[in-house]
């Protein structure tokens, strides 16, 4: 479902420009217009490849050890899908108009998301140190990976969803100012045409981000891209660094 950008800026037809003399005819699409540093407004939006994405995330979460979860193993990924269906079920064409009123729950869902898996990797951690050498290794090292995997979706679906207001604000012209800074954004030319990032652009820098530790393809402009990035990396880096080793350690 791609955005109205003609009804978001105030694009009229020459028939009626007569009857609305204050609005200006503004391509949204030309160079001279808009700085390309500043972002393009987004030609379009679709939610579900973030809709793929959070259903990975929760076969990734039910498939986690009972012990690395709180309450039933079941019981938070399916108050995840709860979320994630009404969320569909109210917008489901992901229409312009209404997607601000679903943001917050968007949010909330990636939230619980997030919450979900850090208390998955603590736990894991606990376990680990708890036991020792009397944990089998080969079910740690399966869970460690499912709980990094589970880090990046999660985290590409909070890139994708605060840069420039989010992917409803992306249409507009007058979004606010870009969370991150990818390479097309300062080198306008090496793309045909006006470039906008999409999802999998989120994506890939949450999985840059995980593997390097650091800012790889887009670099954080603000201060909530900085803290997410820098939240991201520490949990991979106890993923890999901790877990990881412990667990090659103990494999049996």
């Amino acid at each position: 479902m791609t955005c109205d950008l003609d009804r978001t800026v105030g694009l009229t037809s020459p028939h009626s420009r007569a009857q609305r003399p204050n609005l200006r005819r503004v391509s949204v699409l030309e160079h001279s217009t808009i700085d390309p540093l500043w972002g393009y407004p987004s030609p379009g939006i679709s939610r579900w490849p973030a809709v793929g994405t959070v259903v990975a995330a929760l076969l990734l979460q039910i498939r986690l050890p009972e012990k690395l979860s709180i309450g039933p193993g079941w019981l938070l990924p399916a108050l995840e899908a709860v979320l994630l269906l009404v969320l569909v079920a109210t917008n489901p064409s992901h229409d312009t108009k209404r997607a601000k009123e679903g943001r917050f729950l968007s949010l909330c869902l990636i939230a619980l998301l997030s919450l979900t898996n850090l208390t998955s990797l603590l736990l894991l951690v606990h376990n680990l140190l708890k036991t020792g050498n009397g944990i089998d290794g080969r079910p740690l090292v399966y869970a460690a990976i499912a709980i990094w995997f589970t880090g990046v979706l999660a985290y590409g679906l909070w890139f994708w969803e605060i840069d420039r207001g989010g992917p409803a604000r992306r249409c507009h012209p007058d979004h606010p100012a870009p969370d991150f800074l990818f390479p097309q954004m300062e080198n306008p030319g090496v793309h045909k045409g006006p470039w906008s990032p999409s999802f999998l652009d989120y994506l890939y820098v949450s999985l840059t981000n995980s593997t390097a530790f650091s800012p790889t393809d887009a670099l954080p402009l603000t201060v909530r891209a900085k803290l997410l990035m820098a939240s991201q990396s520490m949990g991979s880096l106890a993923t890999v660094a901790l877990v990881g080793a412990r667990a090659v350690n103990i494999l049996k």
